[in-house]
């Protein structure tokens, strides 16, 4: 059954790059595609972020990770490196769990 499963996904996902590579040239030259294609990586990645630090399983919680992501958002807004926000972010976790 696993294997259906991944051969499914796989297939899927094939299908799926195929149709990227088919779409006509011109389609991706309209504006509203280019501005969602730019903009949709940067929602999956802050999807993905968002159940790593809010979910555990099928609950909600608001812990030390929270405190984190909150830490990295304002080194962002201060414009530091990306290797200091997320030291800082690290630190601040490991001081919430600490405390």
């Amino acid at each position: 059954m696993i294997w259906l499963a991944v051969g499914l996904t796989l297939i899927g996902c094939y299908a799926l790059k195929l149709a990227g590579l088919l779409v006509p040239p011109r389609v991706l030259q309209r504006p509203r595609v280019r501005r969602v294609a730019e903009q949709l990586p940067v929602a999956l990645l802050l999807a993905l972020v968002a159940i790593g630090t809010f979910g555990t399983g099928r609950a909600l919680v608001i812990d030390a990770r929270a405190a984190g992501l909150a830490a990295a958002g304002v080194a962002l807004l201060l414009r530091a490196p990306f290797l200091l926000v997320v030291l800082v972010a690290a630190a601040v976790t490991a001081l919430v769990r600490l405390l």
